[in-house]
């Protein structure tokens, strides 16, 4: 849900003034330029969590990937939390966190939810490996242009 809000902020931001916020870039530039890129409700923020996210979802596949029998699902979660949003939550997105670690499916319930009809599990894993090995390279990417533009330490409010 949060991934969507994050998404309407940016195409609002865009669609606002689409000469002058034509890119992500040149929305952080304006953004920044104005003293407005960290504030809570900026375009660049909200994309610092959409990366974020990101990061979280790839660490949480990579695990996946992983065949380790002693490591369940909920484990998988808390290292990729640890690992990726920890760092930059505060004391109520932690609290948040530790409620919805108990929600967490087995590894098979959650493989079956990403599991098309009828798709083995060596196929989903496939498609998870390209995933991953596109995913990586280019958060990497984002993550250098947000530290020019400072916003690469940004904690939650």
């Amino acid at each position: 849900m949060l991934c969507v809000i994050a998404l309407q902020r940016l195409e609002a931001i865009h669609e606002s003034n689409p000469l002058t916020n034509s890119n992500l870039v040149e929305i952080f530039k304006s953004e920044t330029s104005k003293g407005n890129g960290k504030k809570r409700v900026s375009g660049s923020k909200s994309f610092v969590w959409l990366t974020r996210s990101l990061d979280f979802t790839s660490a949480l596949l990579q695990a996946l990937l992983v065949k380790d029998p002693k490591k369940n699902m909920e484990q998988a979660v808390q290292e990729s939390y640890d690992a990726t949003l920890k760092p930059w939550h505060g004391w109520i997105a932690s609290a948040a966190y530790r409620v919805a670690i108990k929600l967490v499916p087995d590894t098979k319930t959650f493989m079956d939810l990403l599991r098309e009809k009828d798709e083995d599990c060596n196929t989903l894993m496939e498609k998870m490996e390209i995933l991953v090995s596109l995913l990586v390279p280019f958060l990497e990417d984002i993550h250098c242009i947000l530290k020019v533009y400072n916003l690469d330490r940004l904690k939650s409010n």
